[in-house]
């Protein structure tokens, strides 16, 4: 499975890179719980959770049905 999301990961990329911010995957865990840093703009935006939510963790798991969640670690 972690290599699915991160095909998926870098699909998503490049829209964050082109509004200053971008996304790393941390760990997948068995449970289906996806661990991403929010690198740059992204990073401390009030739109972040937004943005995770309805956008990185629909697509990931539209994608890949095995996800269960996004998480941001630190």
């Amino acid at each position: 499975m972690r290599a699915e999301v991160e095909k998926v990961i870098r699909e998503i990329q490049p829209s964050l890179r082109a509004d200053g911010g971008d996304i790393e995957l941390v760990d997948v865990t068995e449970d289906g719980i996806v661990k991403v840093r929010l690198k740059g703009a992204c990073l401390g935006c009030p739109f972040s959770t937004m943005t995770l939510q309805f956008g990185v963790e629909r697509y990931l798991k539209a994608r890949v049905p095995q996800v269960k969640r996004v998480v941001v670690v630190y």
